[in-house]
């Protein structure tokens, strides 16, 4: 009886061993239950708010710093360091024996030197001369300094005539201005930069354009081009390797500069563009009026539902769907579940999904019972939503090939 009962219990856990991954399929091919969603979504959250955190300090020390590869801080004045490729200009003043005089009894004569790549420059009586991590006024007292030896009284002036050994380089939504160098580029970094410094002599950021812009592409097709205004709440630099993010507009209009990180050479600054569909949720399915809500008007399943009309009487209220970040995850979204019979009849707000910003809520008309075979049939809905331009472009080469 033991023996018999023991390999009762051994062939029921192979059995459910074998059949757990079909279980799981199953489970998952319902969507994702809101209630486990938010579990792992806070989770999720606390750890990106420490991450969040600890980024913010970053960048606030990014801020404040006092010396990079670009410059350095001396006397409480923030100097230029000098660097491989760039170009300086030394006057030199001698005892005059005739010519032009800049001030009584001498003459100023003026070299134009090089930075080689290793760092050093030759002047005068001075061969293989280390510039390289100096500032001008350091330059000024080392090669004054040698030349005592030969003249009783040398004065010097160095300038930077070109800054070539120092970069940043710009992307995104830059404005392009009718003259001088501007819009997205590399751009010399010549003294102490931040980024607001850096996009301001670049032409500023696009903001307060129309969504297309009177020009035109020139192509048969004339499809206008798109101007997308900058978001400057969520700015990126790349430097090392990592990226920071920050926001610009609280630097600019609310003085804080632990938002606007000081520039190192090579770093990469990007604009981004605003989302397209910022700010918005669509309602489709088994509702009086299917369209995009504002998310502030429609914050949570609840609200969208019931500024769309409220539900038809054919619809599966215990099986609702919140499609999410299909865009951003390239059509395979987050699909959530949400019983919604049980906020109207048992008060469980834990089924009232909070929304997010391209949410698309969906009320079926019978239970889903396979979530990839309804992400496929959505697709082509989606896209169309997500992805208007690509509809109008087509159509628009379509109808010119009819022409022709």
């Amino acid at each position: 009886m033991m023996r018999r009962s023991g390999f009762s219990l051994l062939r029921f856990c192979l059995i459910y061993a074998a059949l757990l991954p079909l279980l799981s399929c199953m489970i998952e091919s319902r969507g994702v239950p809101i209630v486990e969603y938010e579990a792992t979504k806070a989770a999720e959250s606390a750890a990106a708010e420490k991450k969040q955190a600890e980024d913010l300090r970053i960048i606030a020390e990014l801020s404040s710093v006092k010396e990079n590869s670009v410059f350095t801080e001396r006397r409480g004045i923030a100097e230029y360091l000098v660097g491989p490729d760039d170009v300086l200009t030394i006057n030199f003043w001698s005892i005059a024996v005739g010519g032009a005089k800049t001030f009584e009894g001498f003459k100023q004569i003026t070299y134009d030197v090089q930075v080689r790549a290793d760092g050093k420059i030759s002047f005068m009586f001075g061969d293989d001369i280390p510039v390289g991590g100096l500032t001008t006024r350091e330059i000024q007292e080392k090669l004054t300094a040698q030349l005592k030896t030969y003249f009783r009284d040398p004065r010097l002036e160095v300038l930077v005539k070109e800054f070539k050994s120092k970069h940043a380089t710009l992307f995104g939504q830059i404005n392009t201005l009718p003259t001088g160098h501007s819009g997205p580029g590399r751009y010399a970094l010549s003294k102490k930069t931040t980024v607001i410094d850096l996009i301001s002599k670049a032409g500023g950021p696009i903001t307060g354009r129309a969504q297309y812009s009177a020009q035109q592409t020139g192509s048969a097709s004339g499809i206008q081009n798109l101007v997308e205004n900058a978001d400057l709440t969520r700015v990126e630099l790349l430097r090392n390797g990592k990226t920071y993010v920050f926001n610009l507009y609280q630097a600019m209009f609310y003085g804080d500069a632990t938002q606007n990180p000081v520039v190192d050479a090579d770093d990469v600054i990007t604009v981004p563009p605003e989302p397209y569909f910022a700010d918005r949720v669509y309602v489709f399915g088994q509702v009086a009026r299917v369209g995009i809500l504002r998310l502030k008007d429609a914050p949570d399943l609840l609200a969208a539902v019931a500024l769309s009309g409220g539900t038809t009487s054919v619809a599966v209220l215990s099986d609702m769907k919140v499609i999410r970040e299909f865009k951003e995850r390239v059509g395979k979204p987050i699909v959530l579940s949400a019983n919604y019979k049980r906020i109207l009849y048992q008060g469980d707000m834990s089924q009232n999904i909070r929304l997010k910003s391209g949410d698309v809520v969906y009320v079926p008309r019978m239970v889903i019972g396979d979530i990839n075979e309804f992400i496929t049939n959505t697709t082509p809905l989606l896209n169309y939503l997500f992805f208007p331009a690509q509809y109008r472009d087509s159509y628009i080469l379509d109808q010119n090939k009819l022409r022709w």
